[in-house]
């Protein structure tokens, strides 16, 4: 494995997370089914993220 993938699949969780926890503070109040909508963006965005691979780089 390399870094790049595990790096871009880390800050594709933490940019799903903060966007769902951003969304669910609205009302000042996150009840569980907020929570749960935030950890499954984290985890979602980590899973599809890191399956998907860098593009090949192509001979210069």
């Amino acid at each position: 494995m390399r870094i790049a993938s595990i790096a871009k699949s880390l800050i594709a969780g933490i940019a799903a997370g903060s966007a769902a926890a951003v969304t669910a503070a609205q009302d000042n109040v996150l009840t569980t089914g907020e929570g749960v909508t935030i950890a499954l963006a984290v985890l979602g965005a980590w899973g599809i993220v890191f399956a998907v691979p860098n593009k090949p780089k192509t001979g210069i």
